[in-house]
């Protein structure tokens, strides 16, 4: 049946969503229910949506609606004629079944699925039941790696002339702990090609883009970003500039809502990215810690031994490196914060968080020495003379005139300081209230606010002496973040007595 497309603004993230009058679902014209699935089609051009009702008189009878990721696949003009018809699942919605009867499953399977999940064929209930199907039963080496493959195989790849390509990644969990742009100067000062992309922030107070952005553009077109790789032999670049491995990135949309971490998905979704991005040797941050992803030794040590075994196959060579996840990593957390630490390791300044700097050239030293920069043993020692001779610094400094230099944004005008209830030592920070309080302050988008932490765990302090710090923008959104810390059942930073 034909209708006017109309592009709503409304946006789904990744689904593709329709929606039609209510009105004429009711009159059964094409035989449709909400939440039943329609295929959109214009000339050769075609789309599987999921079906809602309008019960305003938004939609007149005649019109379908669709979501922004919609009308993006589709391509089609708004206003144009499209033809609206019932569509059956897609096949791979039998491999979906599959799992969650705990079968294991072939790669052929696992690439029709993520085929469909590129080309937003399957509903988020559908993605969610993998999700959970995944966790529950578990995915097997052989079942990521069929994932891995399929998921590079689903977006662009990138190719890069040098034999050797660096890159690095965290599992996440840690608040601040933003050490990819040191270890990417330090990487390119010492003389490894490191074409480094990044994700923005979805539930976390910043991603690595986020907090880059606040220092140069990061939203480089391809031919762009390898003019930066080839003069400055690296680039801090938003990856979401580019189509790599865009399965996993509808994926990690189900995931986040739902706080699951499934491991094999964790292990598909890292290794893919770094595939598709041509990178040749990473290394990979696992903190650990009672408030991290990964809460003990042994579950890091077996995290980096299934990342070894997959990556072997892929022809990845994987170094990773367990570290402390007991609290956030630097001072900063939100965007123009940790810009700020990053900005101090990297310039010597002696207000810089040691934490931050050790780490970064722990990750660094690893790296170098995995890439062949470095001798065995001694990348910590060459990273730290990269960045105290400057070396590492000049080189950020190259990337940041290369790619667009931004001044760093002031914190935000709007503060709030949490103390210190007794004297005595700091035991533990709250990642999670952290990042939450964060957030609600209004990081990531509002790059300015985010919490500065004044302490670190370890440190004796007074009473009454102030912890933390919030900033934010308004009054209004910091109220938000000290109602949430004030209204928890225990404090976000532990101090206990001397």
């Amino acid at each position: 049946m034909t209708h006017e497309l109309r592009r709503l603004g409304i946006d789904t993230s990744a689904e593709h969503v329709a929606f039609l009058s209510a009105d004429e679902l009711l009159c059964q014209c094409l035989g449709l229910h909400p939440l039943d699935r329609v295929e959109i089609t214009s000339g050769e051009r075609r789309m599987l949506a999921i079906l809602n009702g309008v019960t305003s008189d938004l939609l007149p009878l005649g019109t379908v609606g669709v979501s922004d990721a919609a009308f993006r696949h589709l391509g089609v003009a708004d206003g144009e004629s499209v033809e609206v018809r019932p569509a059956d699942p897609p096949a791979s919605s039998e491999v979906i079944r599959r799992k969650v009867a705990g079968e294991p499953l072939a790669p052929d399977a696992l690439d029709a699925l993520v085929r469909d999940i590129a080309d937003g064929r399957h509903s988020k209930v559908e993605l969610t039941a993998f999700v959970v199907a995944s966790t529950i039963h578990g995915l097997s080496n052989e079942e990521v790696l069929g994932l891995i493959r399929a998921t590079v195989a689903s977006g662009e790849q990138l190719q890069w002339d040098a034999g050797i390509v660096a890159d690095k990644h965290s599992i996440g969990g840690i608040p601040g702990n933003r050490t990819t742009p040191i270890v990417v100067a330090i990487a390119a000062a010492a003389g490894l090609t490191v074409p480094k992309t990044s994700s923005r922030a979805v539930t976390s107070p910043a991603g690595t883009a986020d907090t880059v952005e606040t220092l140069m553009d990061v939203t480089l077109p391809p031919q762009r970003l390898r003019e930066v790789v080839a003069q400055a032999g690296a680039c801090l670049a938003w990856g979401g500039a580019f189509r790599l491995a865009p399965a996993d990135d509808v994926i990690i949309q189900v995931e986040r809502p739902l706080a699951i971490d499934c491991e094999g998905l964790m292990l598909s979704s890292i290794l893919a990215k770094k595939v598709a991005a041509g990178a040749t040797h990473v290394v990979i941050d696992v903190p650990v810690g009672p408030g991290a992803k990964v809460t003990d030794g042994a579950a890091a040590r077996r995290l980096a031994e299934r990342f070894s075994e997959l990556a072997a196959p892929l022809g990845l060579t994987v170094s990773v490196e367990i570290s402390q996840g007991r609290g956030p990593i630097g001072r900063g957390v939100g965007p123009a914060l940790e810009a700020r630490d990053v900005l101090a390791v990297l310039r010597g300044e002696a207000s810089a968080p040691t934490d931050l700097r050790l780490k970064g050239l722990a990750l660094a030293g690893r790296l170098l020495e995995s890439a062949g920069a470095a001798a065995a043993g001694q990348g910590r020692e060459h990273a730290a003379a990269l960045l105290e001779s400057g070396a590492a610094y000049e080189r950020f400094e190259r990337i940041r005139d290369l790619q667009g230099r931004r001044e760093l944004p002031a914190p935000g005008p709007a503060t709030f300081e949490w103390h210190a209830p007794h004297a005595g030592r700091v035991h533990e920070i709250s990642n999670a209230a952290i990042a939450r309080a964060a957030r609600l302050a209004g990081a990531p988008r509002d790059v300015r606010a985010g919490i500065d932490l004044l302490a670190a765990v370890g440190d004796e302090v007074s009473a009454g002496e102030a912890l933390f710090r919030v900033h934010s923008q308004s009054p209004v959104t910091l109220g938000f973040a000290v109602d949430y810390l004030q209204a928890r059942p225990a404090a976000p930073v532990t101090v206990l007595p001397t």
